[in-house]
């Protein structure tokens, strides 16, 4: 079995008898994480999706601290440099180019996105924003979203065929600040019925709501979404609270609620 805890956003802890990832490990500043990235065990290895604060996170303090490697697009190496993240615990890629870091082979995967952070210096970098497909057990092939909008994912399901899915569908309301633009926001990434188009597009068979703090409207909606799908092996659609965590083979799965 393998176990997903919930850090909140896109963050989280998998860990199955062979492997413990972090992905997207966003605490310091959540202010509902479940614990301090200090207190996080030593991972295989860290994945980080994109430059974004929330998503980014704590990922230079978490490798400087353990040595673990990350995982990440040029331009989030180059902020991790920056912060003093050795070189060689890096390894850049970008979509389609397959890497075993850590003893887990993961997958990039098209994300369409955006990834832009700044240097110290206030040197803007921007890359590529990447999705993870990543097996942590045989029949547990995992598909995180890296804060994707749609397109046609079909081709994604067919060739990798993913069993498990991390996929946004709401906005974390308490991160969201007044930005000083022209006008304002109306979703994210993924409607929920958008992000239940990509659950049945990647055929999943555990889809796990993401990118939210406290439980909404649109994690609710996208759950009902989900739990209408018809077809053979209708999905099981899941939505944790922070620190929750989720047990799953790749096939059944249930939350296991933090105490």
């Amino acid at each position: 079995m393998t176990n997903i805890r919930f850090l909140g956003v896109a963050g989280y802890e998998i860990v199955s008898a062979s492997h413990r990832v972090l992905v997207d490990p966003f605490l310091t500043g959540n202010p509902l994480a479940p614990c301090s990235h200090e207190e996080l065990e030593t991972p295989d290895l860290i994945l980080v999706s994109h430059a974004a604060y929330d998503h980014l996170g704590d990922t230079a303090a978490i490798a400087l601290r353990t040595e673990a490697p990350v995982v990440c697009g040029a331009d989030v190496a180059r902020m991790l440099t920056e912060a003093g993240v050795p070189d060689s615990q890096i390894r850049r890629t970008i979509w389609g180019v397959v890497v075993e870091v850590g003893g887990l082979i993961v997958r990039p995967v098209e994300c369409h996105h955006w990834s832009s952070g700044m240097l110290a210096n206030g040197t803007s970098v921007t890359g590529v924003p990447l999705a993870f497909i990543f097996e942590t057990e045989p029949g547990v092939r995992i598909y995180h979203y890296g804060d994707t909008s749609i397109f046609d994912m079909n081709m994604i399901g067919r060739l990798y065929t993913p069993s498990v899915g991390l996929i946004g569908c709401t906005v974390p309301a308490e991160l969201t600040v007044n930005d000083g633009g022209a006008g304002r926001v109306v979703s994210g990434e993924l409607s929920p019925s958008e992000a239940a188009s990509v659950v049945e597009m990647l055929g999943l068979r555990v889809a796990i709501a993401s990118h939210y703090l406290a439980l909404n409207d649109d994690v609710r909606e996208f759950t009902e979404h989900v739990e209408r799908l018809g077809g053979v092996g209708r999905p099981v659609a899941l939505a944790p609270l922070v620190g929750d965590i989720v047990v799953t083979d790749g096939t059944v799965a249930e939350v296991q609620v933090a105490v």
